[in-house]
């Protein structure tokens, strides 16, 4: 029997697969996915137990999923299994890697904030020389992330600020109330101290649920071009000997451990920034430069400042008075003449009407639920995403002996961060503190404290695009330099990623490589 050979194999099926796929039917290509995990199905899958029902009480088996915060006894099976699929990295620099192997991957769960990169993150070595720029710039992406935006959906309040770039929203949620006395006073107090204070960007999809599986998956299997293979833990990439192009993967089924291979013109790598980079180091291919596996990056969180509204305290809030949040894009370090002791800049979100955690009290039984009491419901917390500087240093690299239970080599995470995180962390602790005294609120808690690398769930790099082959992996196309046929359309494609959620930027890319990756197999060049 013959051997079927797609138009383009797609390893992943979260948002950048789920766009490659999108894309690629729309033109007529067809296309098998592979992904490494089932199809959820939540009639069958999911059931409702109290906590008392489960042997740890929902906080979960201890030590199973040790780098996954997010994971509980009610989830853990949505989660990688790391003793399934292990990594590991040096005892004083721990990393988070957070995966999941659902059709439809991470996008089933991420929070749906939608950003654009500016030029301040595209052409950031032009404006203050350090590391190097994207070879495309926002003008490039923008019609994309214009279409990619009305996709999904994307709700937010246009502010002409260039750091800022305002997208093709859609109308707000209906019912949309007006700010609190509390965010008044919050953004009265940003804009006295100079900073512009704008609202959360949000992708409202369809249902709240803005993700592959319903957002681009069903309409590229409706055009009868896609096939889809779950449970396809994708091992290798295969070479052809005579042409040195791409051919197809070999991959082993989850559950038999059956070796199996795949065949197509064009393989399109959309597993996620590392398992994508993970499958061509595997390969040993597609690194001619000597960059892949390196400039790993994600966004900083930890720096976390909470107060209390006063007029709030002991249950005294009217209706009106507290509630609702800011947005504080960032201001730092955009204009060359005022520069502070740390490069790039960091974003705050700011949330008003929470209460506040019980550890934040030096204080146990009922003198802490006295306080638990007088706080509830009047605090505002604010946090930091902030930009990480892509370094050479901190990269990934294929175990010596490691291997997962298909028998595939694992992956060695090296990631540090720098001193600039550190003096960003602070930046933005300080200046949270000093944003809250203005506005008259006590202050409760003001954290430095950074996350772990990869506590953000926004691993990027590794696969850096550029156009210079002896520097990067991808060109501007997201295409191999080195195998034309191979095209990485994730987050590992990234040379920088400020302090933005990258998806909106992900999808745009995938989109955009898409359609060039269309074209050039219509003219016969792959």
């Amino acid at each position: 029997m013959a051997k079927k050979i797609y138009d383009v194999l797609i390893v992943g099926s979260g948002h950048s697969g789920g766009m490659a796929a999108h894309t690629l039917t729309e033109k007529g290509v067809s296309c098998l996915m592979l992904n490494a995990g089932p199809v959820a199905d939540f009639e069958k899958d999911r059931t409702t137990k109290a906590a008392h029902e489960l042997p740890y009480r929902g906080f979960g088996k201890p030590g199973e999923h040790p780098h996954i915060f997010q994971a509980n006894e009610f989830n853990a099976n949505t989660w990688v299994n790391e003793k399934e699929a292990p990594y590991s990295h040096d005892k004083d620099a721990p990393y988070n890697w957070v995966r999941v192997r659902l059709l439809g991957g991470r996008s089933l769960f991420w929070a749906r904030q939608s950003f654009r990169l500016s030029d301040y993150e595209f052409k950031a070595a032009d404006h203050d020389g350090f590391g190097d720029n994207w070879p495309i710039g926002l003008a490039d992406l923008d019609p994309f992330y214009s279409r990619v935006e009305a996709q999904f959906k994307v709700v937010g309040r246009k502010e002409g600020w260039k750091q800022f770039p305002d997208g093709n929203f859609v109308s707000g949620p209906a019912g949309a109330s007006a700010d609190s006395e509390c965010v008044k006073r919050l953004t009265a107090a940003a804009q006295k101290m100079g900073y512009g204070v704008s609202r959360m960007r949000a992708a409202m999809g369809d249902g709240g649920l803005a993700s592959s599986v319903n957002l681009c998956l069903p309409g590229a299997v409706e055009t009868g071009k896609l096939d889809i293979v779950p449970n396809a833990v994708v091992r290798e990439i295969k070479i052809d000997r005579n042409t040195g192009k791409a051919a197809g993967v070999c991959f082993v089924e989850r559950h038999s451990r059956r070796e199996m291979e795949a065949y197509a013109k064009v393989v399109v790598l959309a597993a996620g920034t590392l398992e994508s980079t993970r499958l061509l180091l595997n390969s040993g291919i597609c690194n001619s430069s000597g960059a892949l596996g390196r400039y790993l990056f994600d966004q900083q969180y930890g720096a976390t400042v909470v107060a209390a509204m006063p007029e709030a305290m002991n249950g005294k809030a009217r209706p009106g008075m507290i509630g609702g949040g800011v947005f504080i894009p960032r201001f730092q370090n955009l204009d060359q003449s005022r520069k502070l002791n740390f490069l790039r800049g960091y974003a705050m979100p700011m949330g008003t009407g929470s209460s506040p955690d019980a550890k934040y009290f030096p204080a146990y039984g009922a003198e802490l639920q006295k306080l638990l009491d007088t706080y509830a419901g009047a605090c505002i917390q604010g946090g930091i995403y902030g930009e990480v500087l892509p370094r050479k240093e901190n990269h990934v690299r294929i175990h010596k002996t490691g291997r997962d239970a298909w028998g595939i080599p694992t992956l060695h995470i090296e990631a540090r961060y720098s001193e600039n995180e550190r003096l960003m962390a602070q930046h933005a602790a300080d200046t949270m503190e000093e944003m809250y005294k203005s506005a008259g609120f006590e202050l409760l808690v003001k954290s430095t404290a950074v996350n772990p690398p990869g506590y953000s769930i926004h691993e990027l790099g590794t696969a850096r695009m550029g156009d210079n082959p002896k520097t990067s992996v991808l060109n501007r196309w997201n295409q191999s330099h080195d195998i034309k046929n191979i095209f990485v359309v994730d987050g590992a494609s990234f040379v920088t990623g400020g302090w933005q959620n990258p998806t909106m930027t992900i999808l745009a890319l995938s989109m955009r490589a898409s359609e060039y990756l269309a074209e050039q197999l219509k003219k016969g060049e792959l």
